[in-house]
């Protein structure tokens, strides 16, 4: 019996065990220690900023930057519709409304429709989303922001790693939410982190997930806070994972180009967010989910009977975002939308595409692909 598949699987070795051990050893097991601060301190620096603070997950980090941002309720914050559901929820933690505006063909947020968003109705921020890996258009969304006096707070959940035009996907806006869920580039199993170069936000930031605890000896809050801090265990294993970031970068990279060459010839496929140079290159994404798009017309099948093919085989495989305005819990909320994501999500798969897959692992994927592909294009002829 072979063993699943899994879209995204954790890559951890003995390095990350042994920080793991080597903190829990140390009697740093509470969410303070040595390995936070030296975490924070080497994801700041890898990605361009001054201030981090580490957070129980990317959620968090959205929840109280938008906090630190004067963002509550009746307030309404724009953001991309084709997002994971954290985005959005975070909006409604601090009592504020969504308002979807829907993507470009790189499927993150479209300039043009956050400033048609603008101009109708009265923002007080807006969240753009990296998404699977490929940095927005900061600079333009920054720029129509700041026309409007607003801040932003980025969503780079998904592309840590990843550049564009030399500046670290987590560089960009007031500040940025970075997460270590699982399934992502890095991982510290579940936590997230907060990025900004103003160092009164993330002191703010800091003492909200902390409880919001006064500095005196006894238990005082003026402040509702929240338990929202990173462990020092899991500190030590992002650590380890940061450094071993580049190499597992790399791995990703080699896997979407595998499914570069394997989709060159079938036609009405095209690879979504494919390589956009060298991993040194000024800009290029982080390969964290490498999909695919499929105009069934022309290629003779469906994004969804190619996943159907590969789950018979124990292969994980995932259908793009569902944009939010498709979502029940979001129906009714404001939205700008052109069509775009809702297009991706219709003809979108995302396909296995963790650092940890082995060359066998890859080579199943691909034999499983080619034989569904294979026997679709004997059916059409037929």
């Amino acid at each position: 019996m072979t063993d699943r598949i899994h879209l995204s699987a954790s890559d951890v070795t003995d390095a990350e065990i042994d920080a793991v051990v080597a903190a829990m050893r140390s009697g740093w097991v509470a969410p303070v220690g040595p390995d936070v601060n030296a975490f924070e301190d080497d994801l700041a620096a890898y990605c361009g900023r001054t201030r981090c603070v580490a957070l129980s997950s990317g959620t968090a980090a959205l929840h109280l930057g938008l906090l630190a941002l004067g963002v509550g309720p009746g307030d309404r914050v724009a953001t991309a519709t084709m997002t994971f559901a954290a985005t959005a929820n975070a909006i409604t933690y601090v009592g504020a409304e969504p308002v979807f505006v829907d993507c470009d063909d790189s499927a993150t947020m479209s300039p043009q429709l956050l400033e048609r968003a603008l101009a109708d109705q009265p923002i007080r921020a807006v969240i753009p989303v990296d998404l699977f890996g490929k940095v927005a258009d900061h600079d333009a969304i920054a720029a129509i922001a700041a026309h409007h006096g607003i801040p932003v707070l980025s969503d780079a959940a998904e592309s840590l790693g990843a550049t564009r035009a030399g500046r670290s996907a987590a560089a960009y806006g007031a500040a940025a939410a970075v997460s270590f869920n699982g399934n992502k580039i890095m991982t510290t199993s579940g936590g997230g982190a907060l990025l900004t170069d103003d160092p009164e936000l993330a002191d703010r930031v800091r003492y909200l997930a902390t409880q919001a605890r006064q500095p005196v000896i006894h238990y005082e809050h003026t402040d509702i806070g929240y338990n929202y801090r990173l462990s020092n265990v899991l500190a030590a294993l992002g650590r380890a994972q940061l450094e071993r970031l580049p190499a597992m970068l790399g791995r990703r990279r080699e896997i979407r180009r595998g499914y570069v060459d394997l989709f060159a010839a079938v036609p009405g496929v095209s690879v979504f967010g494919e390589p956009s140079g060298e991993i040194d290159s000024p800009t290029h994404d982080n390969w964290w989910l490498s999909s695919v798009l499929v105009d069934p017309a022309v290629a003779g099948f469906t994004a969804e009977g190619l996943r159907v093919a590969l789950a018979g085989a124990d292969i994980e495989a995932r259908p793009l975002w569902k944009p939010m305005h498709q979502q029940p819990v979001f129906a009714g909320s404001a939205a700008v939308l052109d069509g775009t994501s809702d297009r991706l999500f219709a003809t979108g798969l995302s396909l296995p595409s963790g650092s940890v897959m082995s060359d066998a692992d890859i080579t199943r994927v691909h034999d499983v692909i080619t034989a569904f592909v294979s026997g679709r294009a004997v059916d059409a002829a037929s």
